[in-house]
């Protein structure tokens, strides 16, 4: 498998977990509906965990383009790649919509609301406000990469299992439930361009009856704000690392 197609699996997978729990919950007469903020975020969490252990020991399971952009800007990733990994990504995160799609295909039509349909594919805020959504985007994914980048040191993390093979990955499944449950509610965490991006191009090309728009002018913000704050991380913990503190 190259690294290229790692990422696209990876990062479907990623959202067949992500999206799908938010479609359990959302949508009218499924199993889990009204399941809740803590299964949403268990949902992502552990989808998080287990795409990473699919494919982090082929292309290191970034899957997510401010994790691609943050590694280069601190010397930890070729710049070179980052163009592919954002392509694998992004059309991992649309199929990844797409199977999410057709695993609820009879739920559509009877769901009426058209933003908690919206709201499987991609984030909304709960206050709209640029400033603010931005902010906490940045936020939420600067944490992101200083968690990640923290846990993966070797002080932090038997190196000898291995990055991709040891506990690496349910730790950063467990820094992404704590980010979803302390900082998602603001937004809905988005924390990854490619994870709101890619479905919700889905969204829009998808025959989905009574979807409603795809809240085009909102779009932007998952996407600029986690780079944002994928660099801010990644820069933070490269001062900390080299620093005297």
């Amino acid at each position: 498998m190259s690294p290229f197609t790692a990422e696209l699996i990876g990062t479907m997978l990623l959202i067949i977990f992500g999206d799908g729990v938010v479609a359990n919950v959302l949508l009218n007469k499924s199993k889990g509906q009204h399941g809740g903020w803590i299964v949403v975020t268990a949902g992502w969490a552990f989808g998080v965990a287990l795409a990473i252990y699919c494919v982090g020991s082929v292309s290191k399971g970034h899957l997510n383009p401010a994790v691609t952009i943050a590694l280069a800007s601190i010397g930890a990733f070729d710049w070179d790649l980052v163009p592919f990994y954002i392509t694998a990504q992004m059309a991992g995160a649309l199929l990844g919509g797409v199977v999410v799609w057709l695993a609820y295909l009879p739920h559509w039509a009877v769901t009426e609301d058209t933003a908690a349909k919206l709201g499987v594919f991609c984030t909304a805020p709960a206050i709209r406000n640029t400033t603010a959504n931005l902010l906490c985007e940045i936020l939420g994914t600067a944490v992101l990469l200083l968690g990640v980048l923290l846990i993966g040191r070797p002080g932090n993390l038997n190196v000898r299992a291995g990055w991709d093979t040891g506990f690496g990955p349910f730790l950063v499944g467990i820094l992404v439930w704590g980010i979803g449950l302390s900082l998602g509610g603001p937004t809905g965490y988005a924390i990854n361009p490619a994870r709101d991006l890619g479905p919700r191009i889905a969204h829009a090309l998808l025959p989905i009856a009574g979807k409603g728009h795809s809240d085009w002018k909102y779009a932007w913000i998952p996407v600029l704000g986690p780079i944002l704050g994928g660099v801010l991380g990644a820069q933070l913990f490269k001062w900390l690392n080299t620093s005297s503190l």
